[in-house]
């Protein structure tokens, strides 16, 4: 996989897990906190959008992950 697809993997897997985790309707929630992780991960979404530059992009790279095109 290529940084850009592991960052979106990232992104994608830690929404669904904070929305299970801070939704009062799931049956694995904890509390309403962890919408604060949703939060922050659709403002680096935004930021990296805005800037064309991602921190989450440039660990992956440095932890081996190759460049996207």
């Amino acid at each position: 996989m290529t940084s850009w697809q592991l960052v979106r993997l990232v992104a994608g897997s830690l929404i669904l897990m904070s929305l299970a985790l801070g939704i009062p309707g799931s049956p694995i929630f904890v509390s309403q906190w962890w919408l604060a992780v949703t939060a922050f991960v659709g403002v680096n979404l935004l930021q990296s959008a805005l800037t064309k530059w991602c921190l989450m992009e440039t660990i992956m790279r440095k932890l081996g992950a190759r460049a996207g095109t």
